[in-house]
Parts: structure tokens; sequence; C-alpha cells
């Protein structure tokens, strides 16, 4: 599964994400708002595809369930990922890549 996420991130996310916001954020917007944005979006993406497909994977076949249930599937899989990237994935990775990028040795 995690194979599906990471090539669903680079070919299809990532340059939707990239096109959709230059649409919402101007020069002037913080880096904050960027990241929030940023993150809102990919999990909206990520979300919406993977409630589909991550069903499928997980029963072992193709059926129509996950488009039946879609609504309540989406909502508590994107209100899940949205808070854990929020609150726990975005600090850690800020904090890595500060730690990576700092000047002292």
């Amino acid at each position: 599964m995690w194979i599906i996420v990471i090539i669903l991130v680079r070919f299809v996310a990532g340059p939707l994400v990239g096109k959709v916001m230059p649409k919402f954020v101007e020069k002037k917007d913080g880096f904050n708002a960027r990241v929030l944005l940023n993150t809102l979006l990919n999990v909206t993406v990520l979300s919406i595809i993977l409630t589909i497909i991550g069903t499928w994977v997980g029963t072992k076949q193709i059926s129509l369930e996950p488009f039946q249930n879609f609504f309540h599937s989406w909502f508590r899989n994107f209100g899940v990922a949205f808070w854990i990237e929020l609150l726990i994935a975005q600090p850690i990775a800020r904090f890595a890549m500060k730690r990576l990028h700092s000047t002292s040795p």
C-alpha cells in the first residue's frame, strides 16, 4: 500500500496541488499559510483517492463498495489524516529539516 501512496503523491497529488496552489495564494502570503493550504489540499486529494483504492486493496477486490459508502468513509478518513498530518507529521518533519539544515556541526 505504501508504494501506491508514494506513487499517488508523486504523480497525482503533487502536480495537482502544484497547479491549484497559485490560484489561492499570493506572493505576500506567509509561510505558515502556504504550508497549511498545501497540507489541506494534499490531504484532500489523497484521502479522496485512497478512500477508493484503499478499500480495493484492503478487500482484495475491485467493487462498487467504496463508491456506495464514499461520503461516510471519506469524511472519517479526511478528518483523521488531516489532524495527524497537522499535529504529528508536519511538526516532526519541520524539526527534522531544521536539524538537517542547521549551521552548527
